[in-house]
């Protein structure tokens, strides 16, 4: 089968690291190859010298058996590469003709011709089956329809290779079959797609080969049929890696945390979350299950003291801690693995040792007279204990957290939460931008401490890691909670219809 793109001995350095070391990279024309590898291997630096926004020290590019020179994003376009970004790049304010044209030359300058754009976007969109609706704001697509879009914008500029980058992110389950869907129509279009994706079971669902890279260095390239989501992850990680399910907890009985009737919001007077009520026992994890965008932020700062609801309360051991603080929801035993690390977990101008103690600063060993005098030695050997226990890779407990891993940062949140007995975790996204090796540390910890009798609300838009860890899921959608189910519920078919909105009486099956 013919190569419509050969990378060959490409590197790739910066000051301090080679991002690519010699790697060989071909797709075939109608193919769907998978990039895979944990973060830092180099996935994101192989592409952007696709997509013209690196420039390669070293080796050679070839499209569609001409040797090529990509100096921009602009030439990228030009010989037929279209990236399609993790994040979306449209503007809701404006119709979908607006976005698929903007930034493109008028036949007719400077007048838009949007009826002829309209036009040639009907004849594609028919072509792909891609279903695009011109006229439409994007604001009023659902998210679904947003990616499609994005993958559209690509092909009306000409693009015969796509570049996907975690494209069912932010996808419900049937929103993700209808993008596969609407890939394998595009292969046999003669589109060729890179497909890049943390998710092994998509990996094996819609790859044809799967190149692996690790540490900067190609692997292997192996054809689906003779992989397993187990090799997979060995080749990424250089180890084995444990992918199974773990023993869900059935019929926990005491309360910890409750939430009744709780009503948010926002500063714009539009309603977050919509009635709330749910309670979370000694020894489980609840998940809560949903598209992003749906209250969940708003939940987990509520049930961390960051938020007051207008309505509504929220127990603790059957105490009211409606309206305390986040010191007091702390100092009853509350733990949180926030959503953004760096936004609301980590200070990363200050070292490994500083951020152990962030929130004990105040407490002996740490400090006397309620933090007017820190102890050094105590801090430092705390976090020497901690750097050991969670093998966290780094220089030294002096080392600045900035300059730290993702996976590595998320460690540091997880032994300062975790190193004590405590009554609650609250994790939200708590794999989010962390590779397979460290998700799979993160998972144990939580489990670890479910096993310890914590009451762990687990939140996350990874339905995968919702599946994997939790014992019961409630499913929210625009604020309200479509349901709870135990684990002996658990469908894929029937989680999918409640975040997408749907509503589901307990015990019924879904086809």
């Amino acid at each position: 089968m013919e190569n419509v793109l050969e990378m060959k001995g490409i590197v790739k350095s910066f000051p301090g690291l080679i991002a690519n070391d010699h790697i060989d990279f071909s797709l075939r024309k109608g193919e769907i190859h998978t990039l895979l590898g944990e973060n830092g291997a180099g996935k994101s630096t192989l592409m952007s010298i696709l997509a013209g926004l690196y420039q390669a020290n070293e080796g050679t590019i070839s499209l569609f058996g001409k040797r090529a020179e990509i100096t921009s994003p602009n030439k990228a376009i030009e010989l037929g590469i279209g990236m399609v970004y993790q994040h979306f790049m449209l503007i809701p304010a404006i119709t979908v003709v607006e976005n698929i044209v903007l930034g493109l030359k008028s036949p007719k300058e400077p007048w838009l011709q949007k009826n002829a754009a309209i036009n040639e976007i009907n004849k594609l969109s028919n072509k792909y089956n891609f279903n695009i609706k011109p006229k439409k704001l994007v604001s009023d697509l659902s998210i679904g329809e947003q990616q499609r879009l994005e993958i559209f914008k690509a092909l009306y500029r000409g693009a015969k290779i796509l570049v996907l980058d975690e494209p069912t992110a932010v996808l419900t389950p049937d929103e993700s079959k209808n993008i596969f869907k609407l890939i394998r129509n595009l292969t046999k279009e003669g589109i060729s797609v890179i497909f890049i994706s943390h998710k092994l079971n998509e990996v094996m669902e819609i790859s044809d080969r799967v190149t692996i890279l690790r540490r900067g260095k190609k692997i292997s390239t192996v054809n689906i049929k003779d992989a397993t989501a187990e090799s997979l992850a060995e080749m990424m990680v250089g180890k084995k890696v444990d992918l199974a399910a773990f023993e869900k907890v059935d019929n926990a009985k005491d309360e910890v945390l409750s939430l009744n009737g709780i009503t948010y919001y926002n500063k714009y007077k539009r309603k977050i979350l919509d009635n709330i009520s749910f309670s979370v026992f000694k020894g489980e994890i609840l998940g809560i299950a949903g598209v992003d965008g749906n209250g969940q932020s708003e939940l987990a700062k509520i049930v961390t003291g960051i938020l007051t609801p207008q309505s509504g309360t929220i127990n603790i051991s059957n105490k009211n801690y409606t309206g305390k603080s986040a010191k007091e929801f702390i100092e009853n035993g509350v733990a949180h693995i926030p959503e953004d690390r760096n936004l609301m977990g980590l200070v990363g101008d200050l070292s490994l040792t500083d951020n152990f103690v962030l929130k004990n600063i105040d407490k002996i060993p740490f400090s006397i007279y309620r933090g007017w005098k820190l102890m050094p030695k105590n801090m430092d050997k705390h976090a020497a204990e901690l750097v050991e226990k969670y093998d966290i890779r780094c220089s030294g407990k002096d080392c600045l957290v900035k300059d730290l891993s993702g996976g590595n940062q998320q460690k540091v949140i997880i032994a300062r939460e975790l190193f004590e007995n405590i009554n609650i975790l609250i994790a939200v996204h708590p794999s989010r931008g962390v590779d397979i090796g460290a998700t799979n540390f993160v998972h144990h910890q939580i489990i670890n401490a479910r096993d310890n009798g914590a009451a762990i609300l687990l939140i996350s838009s990874d339905l995968d890691e919702i599946l994997r860890l939790s014992d019961r899921i409630a499913c929210i959608y625009e604020g309200k909670i479509m349901g709870i189910l135990k684990s002996s519920e658990f469908e894929l078919d029937k989680i999918g219809m409640m975040i997408a909105g749907s509503k589901i009486k307990e015990g019924e099956k879904t086809d």
